[in-house]
């Protein structure tokens, strides 16, 4: 167990932990935010943990959130929710011993919620998965959960991911970063680098996720708008080679209260209907042909080969709490790591709740070794 560093004394036993759930955000995944937001809260064991549950408006304005997490659900009909900026603003106030949620509605004075003991930072997507947030609470001296600044930063730049993974020797695609600079004063080198990898290629957002402003392009006619439609996500922009006949596998890994580092069986995702990928209505609306298959159909070695690498990919990257390791298992059994998602989508329908569930780890206990695990983890240098 870490020891509390200086500026974080240990927590006041004598009342239950107090857990703020941060959701929403300013990133193009503010919505799946809220979803996962709303399960979460929906499972925190009341009797064990106080929950105060916080929003992130699509300004980045902080603000008190209703506990009633069925406004927070995707609707039949596929709405999709989102954090009400309107209500009462929240401050993080840094005391001498501990932080503070402090909320600020006029003309009434400002009034402290209590101290924070931990949060459970909901985020994807940047500003909320990239390490900014998660370095505002190692500066505020609060326990979160999950990774920390560089492991959160490394892995939502899909680019720098892929550097470091290469460096430790694990097996990852082809590519070709193109800075909105680069486009911009040599488009045409950006066109013949990625002609180089060989069509077709995927186009992606380097900081993005749920698969948003990613295209499939076919030949170098279609790959300016595919850019364009990245860049509206992202400045900096990925270009893959396609993993052929690839099938998509993903493993989940969580740490243990002792420290060591447990995978979760493995899933296949299968994508049906139109969708030539797994998109974000793939993985998101009603109403698709997404099917997956829990645990994946693979032979024992590959199986094992996948879990191996999988653990091998959270310790490349310095992950801590929970990740989720996607793979493209190509047709002669080898293995390519496509990224690592160190808030993977985390309501009880996703894969990575799935996956533990079927290693025999249900939502609520998932969710409760989370909250533990970073309750026993300081904050600051470890």
């Amino acid at each position: 167990m870490s020891e509390p560093t200086p500026s974080q004394p240990p927590r006041d036993q004598s009342r239950k932990p107090r857990v703020a759930v941060v959701f929403g955000g300013r990133s193009s995944e503010h919505a799946i935010s809220c979803i996962t937001a709303g399960a979460v809260m929906d499972v925190i064991d009341p009797e064990k943990y106080e929950v105060v549950p916080v929003g992130i408006a699509r300004d980045g304005r902080w603000v008190l959130e209703s506990d009633e997490t069925a406004r927070l659900r995707l609707t039949a009909a596929g709405e999709l929710p989102s954090v009400d900026g309107n209500r009462a603003a929240l401050a993080l106030l840094r005391e001498e011993a501990h932080a503070d949620l402090v909320v600020t509605e006029a003309p009434a004075q400002p009034r402290s919620l209590g101290e924070v003991d931990v949060v459970f930072p909901l985020l994807h997507g940047p500003w909320g998965e990239d390490g900014t947030i998660q370095g505002m609470f190692e500066m505020a001296g609060v326990r979160y959960v999950g990774a920390g600044v560089l492991a959160s930063a490394v892995s939502m730049d899909k680019a720098y991911m892929k550097v470091v993974l290469q460096a430790a020797g694990l097996p990852v695609l082809p590519g070709v970063v193109i800075t909105r600079r680069r486009w911009e004063n040599d488009a045409q080198a950006c066109r013949d680098e990625v002609a180089a990898l060989g069509f077709p290629v995927f186009c992606k957002p380097a900081r993005g996720g749920s698969s948003i402003g990613i295209s499939k392009v076919s030949d170098l006619a279609g790959l300016d708008a595919a850019i364009v439609a990245a860049q509206a996500h992202d400045p900096k922009v990925l270009v893959e080679s396609a993993a052929i006949g690839a099938r998509e596998v993903e493993c989940g890994v969580l740490e243990s209260l002792d420290g060591s580092v447990e995978t979760s069986v493995p899933a296949e995702i299968h994508v049906g209907g139109e969708h030539e990928f797994y998109d974000f209505a793939a993985k998101y609306l009603p109403g698709q042909h997404t099917e997956v298959d829990v645990p994946a159909d693979l032979p024992a070695d590959v199986t094992a080969r996948l879990r191996k690498l999988a653990a091998q990919a959270f310790e490349a990257v310095s992950a801590e709490g929970l990740a989720r390791v996607d793979f493209f298992v190509m047709p002669d059994h080898s293995l390519v790591v496509n990224e690592l998602n160190t808030m993977p989508g985390f309501t009880p329908t996703s894969m990575y709740p799935q996956m533990w569930a079927a290693t025999g780890l249900g939502y609520a206990e998932l969710v409760d070794r989370l909250i533990a695990l970073a309750l026993q983890r300081g904050t600051g240098l470890r």
